[in-house]
């Protein structure tokens, strides 16, 4: 299994959707409290929808193309995992 490091330096569709994933979530979560608060929709009976956002990042994300990625170790001044960035 592969981990994933946070690359700011690429700008594939894959690594930038990652990145909004979590303020999709957290702008969801905000509408349905407002809706709670306008008496319009109980929080209670709209809690599902955050399943469904939080699905629909994940699908978005592992959908996206990966054209253009940059690994983390390719980007100059970084190294590999247990590598040392000093030449022999």
């Amino acid at each position: 299994m592969q981990t994933y490091v946070r690359n700011r330096a690429c700008h594939c569709l894959r690594c930038q959707s990652r990145g909004i994933a979590g303020a999709t979530f957290l702008i969801a979560m905000g509408v349905l409290f407002l809706l709670e608060n306008f008496n319009v929709m109980e929080f209670d009976h709209s809690w599902p929808v955050l399943l469904i956002v939080a699905g629909l990042c994940m699908i978005a994300t592992r959908g996206a193309s990966m054209e253009g990625h940059v690994q983390p170790w390719e980007i100059p001044g970084t190294a590999r995992q247990g590598e040392s960035q000093v030449q022999p």
